[in-house]
């Protein structure tokens, strides 16, 4: 690749990682306003690391044929 259009290239790249900051922190300063902060504070702290979710592995479960 020539260096202008490899110059080109790492400035779109920076261009489009720096608007995807920017979207992260609006999601994120959105989500906290409609949650009310509680729930992103829930996942950091762990509250959910030790909950085991079972509804899809059990619905696997009964659809499976018994095995005698």
């Amino acid at each position: 690749m020539a260096e202008p259009a490899k110059k080109a290239a790492q400035q779109v790249a920076q261009q489009t990682e720096d608007r995807l900051e920017h979207l992260a922190d609006t999601v994120r300063e959105k989500f906290d306003k409609v949650t009310g902060e509680s729930f992103r504070d829930r996942i950091t702290d762990g509250r959910f690391i030790d909950q085991v979710d079972h509804g899809v592995d059990q619905g696997r479960a009964e659809t499976r044929p018994k095995q005698d």
